[in-house]
């Protein structure tokens, strides 16, 4: 199943939210540090299409969330970011490779969530913001060819709670130099 990508953009046309769905495969418990993903054979980066205003913007991204389908998870997650698609390990369950020297100068950074919760019986879910240790807001400049950055989602702590299809929608808000 495809990636789904919704664009908002905020009063005054300065700010835009890249809103990603992802299935992920799931397909066993996952140790700390390894990658969620779409395939355990084929994975991709996440693709935040449009968060730069033209090829080659930049801007800073100011907020980011994570909210996953299944119920009652509490990992932290790391978001790393690049430029370009990473040629680090994107299949589902691999074990987190980012950065690689081969990436170094794709590298944009990286966004550390709080642990993910849920109260009641909905989505877990986490947020970074400059109020948090997440490393925002996170300056930022697309390839010149491109608009889009492009994220490995790990988890830093172990998963046994996982769904298999389980849906983690990647939020990114930035704000436009």
């Amino acid at each position: 199943m495809a990636d789904t990508v919704t664009k908002t953009t905020g009063i005054g046309g300065r700010t835009i939210t890249i809103s990603v769905l992802r299935t992920i495969a799931a397909a066993g418990d996952y140790l700390a540090e390894d990658v969620l993903s779409d395939s355990t054979s084929a994975g991709t980066a996440i693709s935040f299409t449009g968060i730069g205003k033209n090829k080659g913007a930049g801007g800073y991204i100011t907020k980011a969330s994570i909210l996953c389908s299944t119920t009652g998870l509490t990992p932290r997650l790391t978001l790393f970011l690049f430029d370009n698609t990473p040629t680090c390990e994107l299949d589902d369950n691999g074990a987190n490779t980012a950065v690689l020297a081969a990436d170094q100068a794709k590298y944009i950074g990286h966004i550390d969530f709080p642990a993910m919760e849920d109260l009641g019986t909905g989505m877990s879910q986490t947020i970074a913001t400059p109020n948090t240790t997440g490393n925002l807001p996170l300056g930022f400049n697309c390839d010149a060819d491109d608009n889009t950055l492009y994220g490995v989602l790990v988890t830093r702590d172990a998963i046994t709670g996982e769904a298999a299809s389980m849906t983690v929608r990647v939020n990114l808000t930035s704000e436009w130099e």
